[in-house]
This record gives structure tokens, C-alpha cells and sequence, in this order.
């Protein structure tokens, strides 16, 4: 089993940053891949950003691509999502998952992704 908490998300002004952070605990080391992921009201949970745990090989959204940046911390078990430029479009509820192993799933996919946190609510407002 494999613990996530999300911490880091808030209420900020279009155009500002907020940097959320995913702390793992348990059998973190089989996992594959680590991922955020998003929804807003009414809408379905979508991709944000994926990492390979080990070779550290980073994947993004096309909406994100340029703003956001992931990256973990292999000694904390600990991976994080920078974001900047932040637009009212990117308010949701932002969640942190784990994959023991993606196959026969894309890394985009969130039926590839066996932990999920609490989720962490991020506000951009206008």
C-alpha cells in the first residue's frame, strides 16, 4: 500500500504561482509513475502531469505545457507540481496518484494509477 497526502493549494490571483507537494509513504518503491491530476466542478477528472519515478522522465497536458512544471524528490518520496502562470481555467480540486505499473495503460490514464490522494482545492480567481 502507498499513502498520499496533497498539500499546497489555495486561493490566487490570475497570473500568480502555487506549488503543490505529494509526500508518499509505504511501498513507495514499486512504484512506476506518479501523477496530478484534476477536476473542476461538473467536469470529468483530466491529466495534468506525470513522472517516472525512477528515470524521472516528465509528460504533461497541452493546457498546462509551458506553466507547470513537475518534479520529485526521490529522498523524501516526495514529487511536486510548480505552477505558474496560473489562469481561472486551472480552479479545481488537484489530485496526486501513484502507479505500480502502467502497463497496459497510457500514463495519462487514470485507471492506470492504483493510490490516489485526498485531493488539494486550487482557486484561480479573475
Amino acid at each position: 500500500q502507498v499513502q498520499l497526502v496533497e498539500s499546497g493549494g489555495g486561493l490566487v490571483q490570475a497570473g500568480g504561482s502555487l506549488r503543490l507537494s505529494c509526500a508518499a509513504s509505504g511501498r513507495t518503491y514499486s512504484t512506476e509513475a506518479m501523477a496530478w491530476f484534476r477536476q473542476a466542478p461538473g467536469k470529468e477528472r483530466e491529466f495534468v502531469a506525470a513522472i517516472r519515478w525512477s528515470v524521472g522522465n516528465t509528460y504533461y497536458a497541452d493546457s498546462v505545457k509551458g506553466r507547470f512544471t513537475i518534479s520529485r524528490d526521490n529522498a523524501k518520496n516526495t514529487v511536486y507540481l510548480q505552477m505558474n502562470s496560473l489562469k481561472p481555467a486551472d480552479t479545481a480540486v488537484y489530485y496526486c496518484a501513484a502507479a505500480k505499473s502502467l502497463s497496459p495503460w497510457s500514463l495519462t490514464a487514470n485507471r492506470a494509477y492504483d493510490y490516489w490522494g485526498q485531493g488539494t482545492q486550487v482557486t484561480v480567481s479573475s
